[in-house]
């Protein structure tokens, strides 16, 4: 048999095996957007059940909706002559249409598996109190509005401090025990602190101390309308908060990171690897950091997770318009439609994180196995 022939008689067996594997990975991950599904689901329930106290924040709001309809009648001048019975009577019509309109009527079991269906679709109705930078109160444009700033805050963040650790770290694997390396473990620990911490020295430092940068916000006041003035003040505005999520990640980052490839480095492949005279560039690509991405998109995902979590501090350190500042301000004014659909988004973003860790995983772990879309 020619190598010709053997190679075209295996191309069937290639291509069956490539449909099976994914196959496989595609079922993998039907099983686990189900199962983070039902991890959502049943935050998302807890959240509402919480943030109505279990119901007693509806009857705080049936007191509410009486005052309002008090006043509303009171107010008016067509009701000054009518009797006493008659405009209580209107009190009470306009208090039960509102109440049925609302669907407080009903048990709180109920209509919590209504604010469940709703919330996970974002379809929350009108926030009690806030409203959008363009006066919706439609809990849906609220979120949508505050959404691209955090994405743009944390996305930029966050890509910075994988990029600068991955070729930080590979670079200390070359030189282990140098100053340089030492310096870094030294500072690792100070990891620990997280990144609104580390923004409160900054602004001392970098907004009062020595007026460099804007202490806050995202834009200055009023907004360039020039675009390319517009980016300058979005791109000066972020630095800080760049930076502070910046320090409290990547010395841990560096150090974690290049431990991994320390330990693929000393993989007897590697060194048969050095003995063919290989060039370095080619084996730290192919032979160190391609077995070892899988660990570190592990670790960047979840320090992710952990940087998600901390959204809430750190934009109100930095008055940062997003999703973090619109939980922290619809917590202060009790405002819950807009309280859930916070807690929604971000569970999606944690989850999102999850379901893209066990796909990068699955796709970069060469031991890892999908059978039957188990790994």
């Amino acid at each position: 048999m020619t190598p010709e022939s053997s190679t075209e008689s295996r191309l069937p067996s290639l291509r069956r095996a490539r449909l099976r594997d994914l196959r496989h990975l595609l079922l993998f991950a039907v099983r686990r957007l189900v199962a983070l599904l039902v991890t959502v689901l049943v935050g998302v329930y807890l959240t509402i059940v919480v943030a109505n106290m279990g119901g007693q924040v509806d009857e705080l709001r049936l007191v509410q909706i009486r005052s309002e309809v008090v006043e509303t009648v009171r107010a008016d001048p067509a009701f000054f002559d009518m009797p006493g019975e008659e405009r209580n009577a209107l009190v009470e019509r306009q208090v039960a249409l509102e109440v049925e309109r609302l669907r407080l009527d009903q048990p709180f079991v109920v209509r919590s598996l209504d604010y469940l269906q709703r919330a996970m679709s974002l379809d929350l109705g009108r926030a009690e109190q806030m409203h959008s930078d363009r006066g919706s109160r439609e809990v849906r444009d609220i979120i949508t509005e505050r959404l691209p700033a955090t994405l743009l805050l944390f996305g930029t963040a966050n890509l910075l401090v994988f990029f600068t650790a991955v070729f930080a770290a590979l670079r200390l694997s070359r030189h282990y025990g140098s100053a340089l390396d030492r310096t870094v473990i030294a500072l690792a620990p100070s990891s620990a602190a997280p990144g609104w911490f580390y923004g409160i020295f900054l602004i001392l430092l970098l907004a009062f101390l020595f007026p460099l940068l804007p202490a806050g916000g995202m834009v200055t006041a009023p907004p360039p309308e020039n675009r390319l003035e517009y980016a300058a003040s979005l791109i000066r505005h972020m630095l800080l908060p760049v930076a502070a999520m910046f320090f409290s990640s990547i010395f841990v980052s560096i150090y974690s990171w290049r431990t991994f490839f320390l330990i693929h480095s000393s993989e007897d492949y590697v060194e048969m690897a050095r003995a063919k005279g290989l060039p370095s560039h080619r084996i730290e690509r192919r032979y160190i950091l391609r077995p070892a991405l899988a660990p570190i998109i592990t670790s960047f995902l979840l320090m992710l997770i952990g940087l998600w979590s901390g959204a809430i501090i750190l934009e109100q350190v930095f008055n940062w318009p997003g999703l973090g500042s619109l939980l922290f301000q619809a917590i202060g004014h009790r405002d819950t439609p807009v309280i859930i659909g916070g807690v929604v988004i971000f569970a999606y973003l944690l989850a999102a994180t999850v379901f893209a860790l066990d796909i990068l995983y699955a796709l970069l772990d060469p031991r890892v196995r999908i059978q039957g879309g188990r790994r």
